[in-house]
């Protein structure tokens, strides 16, 4: 039986996606698993339009600050991530079966101030789990790349002021 659409994700709105690893289990932790899942990110963004406002890979699941383009589906961005790191992961372990938990989580993001709330709880995963003392440390996160200007999945810094000083999240 196929899945019941989801129907609550709306085109063009930004939203606060989580996913899991199948039973939480921390196969994530390898840097080297991280960087494969950041290059799939990266493949994503190209072959869909989203801006990927900030992100966090932790050791067992991982956060999105997202806001698909008008015409694309955060349900088929999602699908498409995980099932490519999926294949991928599997194939690097010579395994086969799921790695994803359940499907993704998503919130949509009803304000400014609802944005740099979720913006700073992504930077403080990896400092409330005990990896890092400050959040600008995570290399796994969007933080980091904002800092080192590594914009191949997160936008400009000045698209990212724009975002939070203009944008209408009440439409």
């Amino acid at each position: 039986m196929a899945r019941k659409e989801r129907g609550h994700t709306f085109y063009g709105y930004t939203y606060h996606v989580t996913f899991e690893i199948n039973r939480w289990l921390m196969e994530l932790k390898n840097p080297v698993i991280k960087a494969l899942l950041i290059q799939i990110i990266a493949e994503a963004h190209r072959k869909y339009g989203f801006k990927l406002w900030n992100f966090c890979i932790m050791d067992n699941h991982v956060h999105f600050l997202i806001t698909p383009d008008k015409d694309v589906s955060l349900s088929e961005i999602m699908k498409w991530i995980k099932m490519v790191f999926a294949i991928r992961w599997n194939k690097l372990h010579k395994t086969t079966g799921h790695v994803w938990g359940d499907r993704f989580h998503a919130r949509m993001i009803e304000s400014s101030e609802d944005f740099l709330r979720v913006f700073r709880y992504i930077n403080q995963n990896p400092v409330k789990a005990g990896l890092v003392e400050q959040a600008k440390e995570w290399i796994f996160g969007g933080l980091h790349h904002y800092l080192h200007n590594i914009v191949h999945i997160v936008p400009t810094f000045s698209d990212f002021l724009v975002k939070v000083f203009t944008a209408d999240f009440s439409t």
